[in-house]
């Protein structure tokens, strides 16, 4: 493949660990694409080029352990395979894990799992949507649940690996809902907000149970939160509303138990204009506004990982700096605080503050309120409070 072809910005972003110890990417040189790990909890973050035997495909997936090792899965001869790679002194060792078979399956990796021992796949076909446990297993791939319908996203909703979340299309409408990977794939609705409308889980966190979704049931497309087994309704703040740009939360504080309104949740800000950056956001289901952040250079925007203290650190390479790590600390209140280093990114439009409180569905304009989304409590999700 000619190297014009190979463009670093064609790469997809790096992956992190639930714990932000460890990130993966596909990446390139001299015309070859080879799996990455960072190492991002040392004193010094660094890179590990994990090169294979042979090259990688541009679409070859990768995926951070949580002991270090990087799970890769490759499309060969209409199968997918996975592997374990790590490094080995001046070599890259490898643990082959087996492959599966899904024909006219789209198969996927899901986010990286609380317990990072593990990895799981999505194969989503026409009717139904498998699950599988590709690393951790006690022999290669195990198929865990087949979900109907056709299913995407992928969030994990405690720390045991035990509750997923799913965006489900059954009849052109699409729900979120959870599946017990420990009763055989019981599924149990999540987001019920409006009979027709398409309700996303994006993000979740098992400590506070803070949800991001986005809906369009408020006429439009519309960020907004909820809580893990409240009887309230999803709330959708104007200060989220961004005419001509799109906010997409991709990461919560952590640690906030039974506090979900104080957690910080980071925002990264998509411009409708061609050639625009991303800019970067934090915001609070407390506050009224969201507040810009500077990122630092080279940051690959949606990348980064909450304390819970309340620093987002953020992964970002340049060429003076092939791995490093920025903090960006943002108060509980007030403008953003100091940022880590690097250059500023574009700010978020002037008017994002909301001069009331934040509006659930149904809240002002006598638009009719929808329903509640279904608690929790319904779904087997005991031990929320604790976040185990």
């Amino acid at each position: 493949m000619d190297a014009a072809v190979l463009d670093a910005a064609a790469a997809p972003p790096p992956v992190l660990t639930a714990d932000g110890a460890y990130a993966a990417r596909l990446t390139h040189a001299d015309g070859s694409w080879y799996p990455e790990r960072w190492t991002l909890d040392s004193p010094e973050p660094y890179a590990v080029p994990l090169p294979g035997h042979q090259p990688e495909e541009p679409g070859t997936e990768v995926l951070p352990m949580a002991d270090g090792r990087v799970l890769v899965h490759r499309r060969a001869a209409g199968r997918h395979l996975f592997a374990l790679l790590y490094p080995t002194g001046p070599g890259t060792g490898e643990v082959a894990l087996g492959g599966v078979e899904c024909a006219g399956a789209e198969l996927t990796l899901l986010p990286p799992a609380p317990r990072g021992g593990h990895a799981y796949a999505l194969a989503a076909g026409d009717r139904s949507t498998a699950v599988w446990l590709v690393a951790g297993g006690s022999f290669g791939p195990e198929h865990l649940a087949e979900v109907p319908g056709r299913c995407s996203g992928g969030v994990w909703l405690d720390r045991t690996n035990r509750m997923l979340a799913l965006d489900r299309e059954l009849d052109g409408v699409t729900k979120t809902v959870a599946v017990d990977l420990e009763r055989g794939g019981e599924v149990t609705p999540l987001l019920q907000i409006a009979a027709a409308s398409d309700d996303r889980l994006l993000l979740a966190d098992a400590d506070s149970g803070l949800l991001l979704i986005r809906s369009d049931a408020p006429g439009e497309p519309r960020l907004g939160w909820g809580v893990l087994g409240s009887t309230h309704p999803v709330r959708f703040p104007e200060c989220l509303r961004l005419p001509g740009h799109r906010a997409t939360p991709f990461a919560i504080q952590p640690g906030q138990v039974l506090t979900p309104e104080a957690c910080a949740v980071a925002l990264r800000l998509d411009a409708a204009a061609p050639g625009s950056r991303p800019a970067l956001c934090a915001w609070r289901p407390a506050d009224r506004r969201v507040h810009p952040l500077t990122a630092p250079e080279g940051w690959p925007a949606g990348v980064g990982h909450w304390t819970p203290e309340g620093v987002l650190r953020l992964p970002y390479t340049t060429r003076a700096v092939p791995c490093g790590v920025a903090r960006v600390e943002v108060p509980g209140t007030g403008a953003a605080g100091p940022a880590g280093t690097g250059r500023a990114e574009p700010q978020p439009p002037a008017g994002e503050g909301d001069p009331g409180p934040p509006d659930g569905l149904g809240g002002r304009g006598g638009t009719p309120r929808a329903a509640r989304p279904v608690p929790l409590q319904q779904a087997p999700l005991g031990g929320r409070a604790t976040g185990r």
